[in-house]
């Protein structure tokens, strides 16, 4: 009980950056408020794996493997919460409570991390020239990681009042740009087979996915999403041209077109409690 007093005696509040409430809100940030030790540690531990995947990003340009290890870190950090650390605490969660202590976005967070994680081993093994049919696995894999993520994203609204529009925006658009460049490797594979007309019915489905998407609004991500839709109309163009003028192969229609795999070679890194995060989750 001492506990509990000191816990509510601390006044602690937390800002949720998943959150809706935390975009344009004419009242500024919403806070949050909830007198539980147990659930001071999760946000912690939530924001402990968001810097280590924040450190990941910032390590990307420099070292792929060291960036891809602190991705499964992250993806391990919001593991243990998911499956340790939030399931028996559901219960006496607060209706107003930020997405950040539900074992939903935890988990939510493990796959974007993972994904993260293929995406940097598959830009790893782009700089190897390995295979452009595995490549085009792996992007793939990067993709169904997403939409997982994604899937559980729309059957968990009701373990929040709001999530943010910016987390919806950026799962959509990594799951389309990663299907768009795997469809690309693919297309390559036809193109060197001579089976134009293949590639070329290839390339204008990926584009018109690609073209669906809503552009992102972030400087880094407008710039990756150009250069994606640049890559697939030029690609598209020199296959058409090649297939007028030689080949003369009639595109698929799209029930005709090859079905793309995927393959997933990544896994959380397992998070160990230490110190006092090891003897928290025992109070009651």
């Amino acid at each position: 009980m001492q506990i509990v007093q000191w816990t509510i005696d601390l006044k602690l509040r937390w800002t949720s950056p998943l959150s809706g409430f935390s975009g344009f809100n004419l009242g500024g940030s919403k806070y949050f408020r909830i007198d539980d030790l147990r659930y001071e540690l999760a946000m912690v531990l939530f924001l402990y794996g968001a810097l280590m995947r924040e450190r990941a990003l910032e390590v990307m340009t420099v070292d792929l493997v060291e960036s891809a290890t602190l991705f499964r870190r992250a993806a391990g950090v919001y593991q243990h919460m998911a499956q340790q650390l939030l399931p028996g605490l559901q219960p006496s969660l607060p209706p107003d409570r930020p997405p950040e202590v539900t074992t939903s976005m935890a988990t939510i967070m493990s796959l974007i991390c993972l994904a993260e994680a293929q995406a940097v081993t598959v830009q790893k093994a782009e700089e190897k020239s390995t295979s452009g049919g595995l490549l085009a696995k792996l992007h793939f894999g990067v993709t169904q990681i997403v939409e997982e993520a994604s899937s559980l994203l729309r059957a968990s609204y009701g373990d929040w009042n709001d999530v943010s529009d910016r987390l919806k925006r950026f799962l959509n658009t990594t799951s389309g740009l990663h299907e768009a460049r795997s469809w690309r490797y693919v297309a390559e594979d036809f193109k060197k087979s001579e089976h134009l007309g293949v590639a070329v019915g290839i390339l204008r489905h990926a584009l018109n996915k690609v073209q669906q998407l809503r552009a992102p609004s972030e400087d880094n991500m407008k710039l990756v999403f150009r250069q994606e839709v640049d890559a697939l109309s030029g690609m598209l163009r020199k296959c058409e041209y090649e297939n007028d003028f030689i080949w003369r192969e009639k595109p698929p229609r799209l029930d005709e077109l090859p079905v793309l795999e995927g393959r997933k070679i990544v896994a959380p890194i397992l998070y160990q409690p230490f110190g006092l995060d090891r003897e928290f989750i025992f109070v009651t």
